[in-house]
C-alpha cells in the first residue's frame, strides 16, 4: 500500500497538491486521513480509534502538536490493540509456509509429506493402499493445505502477496482480527475447493488466504478513501491468471476472495457501539458457511458408501 508521495509546489509560494499527503511518520505512504487533534496526515499504521475519528501516536501519549487529553486505550482501526510490531503475526505466518516447505523438500519420497497433508476430497492413496479424503474424516487436510507448497515459484508469489499485503492489514485490524482474516479466508477457500473440484484432484497453497487479503485491502483501502485503481488492477490481473493458466485452483481463490471481502467489510465498517457484535458476527457466519459447506459436500460423496 506504499505510494510515491504527492507533488509539491514552489518553495516561495503556496504548496499546490497533486496527489493525496503522506504519513507523516512514514514518508511516502499516500493517505487520506488526518489526526483530528494536529491534522497531520497519517496511515493505517499509525491510526488510533479516537472518539471522533482517529489520531495519531504523538498525540495519543500526549506529546503530540494536538491539544487536549491523551486517549485512554489506543485502538487501530478496526479497534484493535496497538502493538510495537505491526508486522508480527505477518512474519510468523510467512515463516510457517516457508519452513514447512523446507519440510517438504527434506522429507523427499515422492513429496511424501504434501500427499498427507494437502487437500482431496476422498482418493485411494497409491503408496499407502487406502482410502484418504476429507470425506474419510480428515477434516484437518482442509487446514494443513494452506501452509504447503510444491514449487518456488508458488511460495514465492504467495510469500510476496502475504508480505505486502499483510502488515498494513495487520496493522489497520490488529493481531486477532487479521489472524482471523487470514485464516477464515484459507478455510473458505478450501471449503469451495472440496465442493466444486473434483473429489480426488489434490490441492494446495495459501492462495485462499492470500486473496482474503487481497479483498480486503480493497475494503480497507476504500475505507481511507484511497485511490482504488491500483488494488482493482492488481485484483483484475490476478483473476485473469487465476482463470487462465493450467493447475490453479481457482476455487480456492475465489472462495478466499469472498470471504476475505465480507470479513474486512465487517471489521471496518462495524459501528463503534456494536462493534465486537458485528466483527465477530461476520467472522462467525464465514466459519457457519465454511463448515456447512464441507458437511453438506460430505454427505454427498459419502452417501453412495
Amino acid at each position: 500500500m506504499d505510494h510515491p508521495p504527492g507533488g509539491r509546489g514552489g518553495q516561495d509560494q503556496p504548496a499546490v497538491s497533486e496527489g493525496p499527503p503522506s504519513c507523516y511518520r512514514h514518508p511516502g505512504r499516500e493517505t487520506g486521513i488526518s489526526c483530528t487533534r494536529c491534522e497531520r496526515p497519517i496511515c493505517p499504521e499509525c491510526m488510533v480509534s479516537a472518539s471522533v475519528g482517529f489520531q495519531c501516536p504523538d498525540c495519543v501519549r500526549g506529546s503530540g502538536t494536538g491539544r487536549g487529553a491523551t486517549a485512554a486505550a489506543p485502538r487501530t482501526l478496526a479497534g484493535g490493540t496497538i502493538a510495537a510490531d505491526p508486522r508480527l503475526l505477518t512474519k510468523i505466518l510467512l515463516g510457517i509456509n516457508v519452513a514447512v516447505f523446507i519440510a517438504v523438500l527434506a522429507v523427499g519420497d515422492n513429496y511424501r509429506l504434501v500427499a498427507d497433508l494437502d487437500l482431496i476430497g476422498i482418493a485411494r492413496d497409491p503408496q499407502l493402499g487406502q482410502v484418504v479424503g476429507v470425506a474419510d474424516g480428515e477434516w484437518y487436510r482442509l487446514g494443513t493445505a494452506m501452509f504447503l507448497h510444491q514449487e518456488v515459484w508458488h511460495i514465492g508469489f504467495n510469500m510476496l502477496g502475504l508480505w505486502w499485503l499483510g502488515g498494513p492489514l495487520e496493522a489497520a485490524l490488529g493481531r486477532v482480527r487479521f489472524l482471523a482474516l487470514y485464516l477464515l479466508s484459507g478455510l473458505a477457500g478450501s471449503a469451495l475447493t472440496y465442493l466444486v473440484a473434483a473429489p480426488n484432484q489434490p490441492s494446495l497453497g495459501a492462495s485462499g488466504a492470500i486473496f482474503g487479503l487481497l479483498g480486503a485491502t480493497a475494503v480497507l483501502m476504500r475505507r481511507l478513501n484511497y485511490d482504488m485503481r491500483p488494488v482493482l488492477a492488481l485484483l483484475a490481473l490476478n483473476l485473469l491468471f487465476t482463470f487462465t493458466w493450467a493447475g490453479i485452483a481457482w476455487e480456492a481463490h475465489v472462495g478466499g476472495l469472498v470471504a476475505g471481502t465480507a470479513i474486512a467489510i465487517g471489521m471496518v465498517h462495524a459501528p463503534r457501539e456494536r462493534r465486537a457484535l458485528v466483527q465477530y458476527g461476520t467472522c462467525a457466519l464465514v466459519l457457519v458457511a465454511t463448515v456447512v459447506t464441507v458437511v453438506v459436500r460430505t454427505a454427498s460423496l459419502t452417501s453412495g458408501a
